[in-house]
């Protein structure tokens, strides 16, 4: 492979499996965070120890991704020097304030709620919790305006060839921003009640007498209420992003339909089809009429242009090359998205009404239960194709219109080095993943009887910088 080949997959390999932990965490302390919050408003126990043994589950995924945040950012410096250095004075402001005041947001109030159990009261650490909680949203903020200037650049000037900022709060006001952040964030909280609802699940369908059933089939209906909420939003937001595609990222957008010719009016929805990508043309396809033009413009009418004739709007516009992102890669991967996300939707409404008070007849069926443990996984396969779509759609371009992939790669970078530095990467991640997994089901496998937390802090109850501790 060459170089520029090697380096877009690890940076693949990085961002995806970073991108496993961030709606992880965010989404997992969402429902922590309302799991804290019943337990002040009801004053139940149930809920105290809900919020611990889960809040050990988000700490080690905040643990991890703050891991896999710091190796990605490695690898910009090591095989993007000359992107980071084209687009380090416009990264610079938001990469600051993510390191500066969002992440030291999160992790001094994260220290706070972990070594203040019992020692404030409890509204003011449930207090330090939803800050956490903003914190890392806020995070996730200034990392996707960064991302945000390379899908729409705007407020630059671009000077002795580097873009230098201008105006920072048409950063903030980049329209694109706002998509990608309530897009991400609705996933992260569908993910994270997810997440809930599906360990709960593997938890019930352990024939052991000591597992905590009441616990977990609480947990789990919580769960249930926070994907849906998660699943309805990030529908909305999906829809509203993909319509803003339509103007601002044509090519994107056509390659998501597999359309390489105009549609007409009205437009037919393409449901499956394959695409010969060397001669940019559709091999078959099983259309919808109408559908796309509702999809797109909310109504029974409306055309959208073809790849073909994006690209040769783009040639006119910044010179002569191939302008076609991976068709069937961008295509699969947002229905696989969509898919994934209905079945959210689906599995998390369905889950609430077969858990009802009344008639909870998911927790006597074994299949139903499988059902919800199995769909434990969906969110990470959504999210990760949702990423592709992101950013494999605005190919050639690492910055839209501005900056291409091959003039990102770094100078002096070798395909041995990348190759070496790939396999490293591998076995890393590997056994972080690892790691993960046994830590996660280690930590089930405890019960809420158990909880670690709990008991490190019961047994910490003796100030250390109390005087009377050095007195022997």
């Amino acid at each position: 492979m060459d170089i520029v080949t090697l380096a877009r997959i690890q940076f693949a390999m990085t961002t995806i499996f970073h991108f496993f932990f961030v709606p992880f965490s965010i989404g997992t302390g969402v429902v922590v965070a309302i799991m804290e919050t019943l337990y002040v408003i009801k004053k139940d126990e149930k809920y105290r120890r809900m919020t611990k043994f889960w809040g050990n589950i988000f700490l080690l995924s905040f643990v991890v991704g703050v891991v896999t945040g710091i190796i990605q950012e490695f690898q910009f410096g090591m095989n993007w020097s000359d992107y980071s250095r084209f687009v380090g004075d416009i990264f610079g402001a938001p990469l600051a304030l993510e390191a500066l005041l969002a992440f030291f947001l999160e992790s001094t109030f994260l220290g706070l709620w972990i070594f203040t159990w019992d020692k404030v009261s409890p509204k003011l650490h449930m207090t330090f919790f939803w800050l956490v909680t903003i914190g890392s949203m806020l995070s996730a903020f200034w990392i996707l305006a960064a991302n945000s200037f390379m899908q729409h650049p705007v407020g630059y000037t671009l000077n002795n060839g580097r873009a230098e900022m201008t105006d920072f709060g048409a950063l903030l006001a980049n329209p694109q921003v706002w998509y990608e952040f309530l897009h991400v964030i609705t996933a992260a909280i569908a993910m994270g009640g997810i997440l809930i609802a599906g360990m709960s699940a593997f938890q019930l369908l352990k024939k052991d007498k000591k597992v905590d059933r009441d616990f977990f089939k609480k947990s789990m209906r919580i769960g249930f209420a926070v994907a849906l909420f998660g699943s309805i939003t990030v529908l909305i937001a999906g829809d509203e992003q993909m319509k803003y595609l339509v103007e601002e990222q044509p090519m994107k957008f056509a390659a998501m339909e597999g359309t390489y010719e105009d549609t007409g009016d009205p437009a037919a929805w393409t449901v499956v089809a394959w695409a010969n990508e060397r001669e940019h043309k559709r091999v078959f396809g099983v259309e919808i009429p109408y559908m796309l033009s509702i999809l797109a413009f909310n109504e029974p009418s409306g055309s959208i242009d073809g790849m073909n004739t994006v690209n040769q709007d783009l040639i006119e516009r910044y010179g002569d090359r191939n302008y076609f992102p991976p068709v069937n890669t961008l295509f699969w991967s947002f229905r696989i998205m969509a898919g994934f996300g209905a079945l959210m939707l689906l599995v998390s409404s369905l889950g609430l009404f077969f858990t009802r008070k009344k008639k909870p007849s998911l927790f006597e069926k074994r299949w139903m239960l499988w059902v919800v443990a199995i769909t434990l996984f969906t969110p990470f396969i959504a999210n990760t194709a949702g990423w592709l779509i992101t950013e494999l759609g605005r190919y050639p371009w690492t910055v839209y219109g501005l900056f291409t992939i091959e003039d990102s790669v770094s100078p002096n970078v070798s395909a041995t080095s990348l190759v070496i530095s790939n396999i490293v990467y591998f076995v890393l991640f590997s056994g972080l993943a690892l790691t993960m997994v046994y830590l996660i089901r280690r930590e089930l496998g405890h019960g809420p009887e158990n909880n670690q937390m709990e008991g490190t802090l019961h047994e910490a109850e003796e100030d250390p910088f109390d005087k009377e501790a050095f007195e022997g």
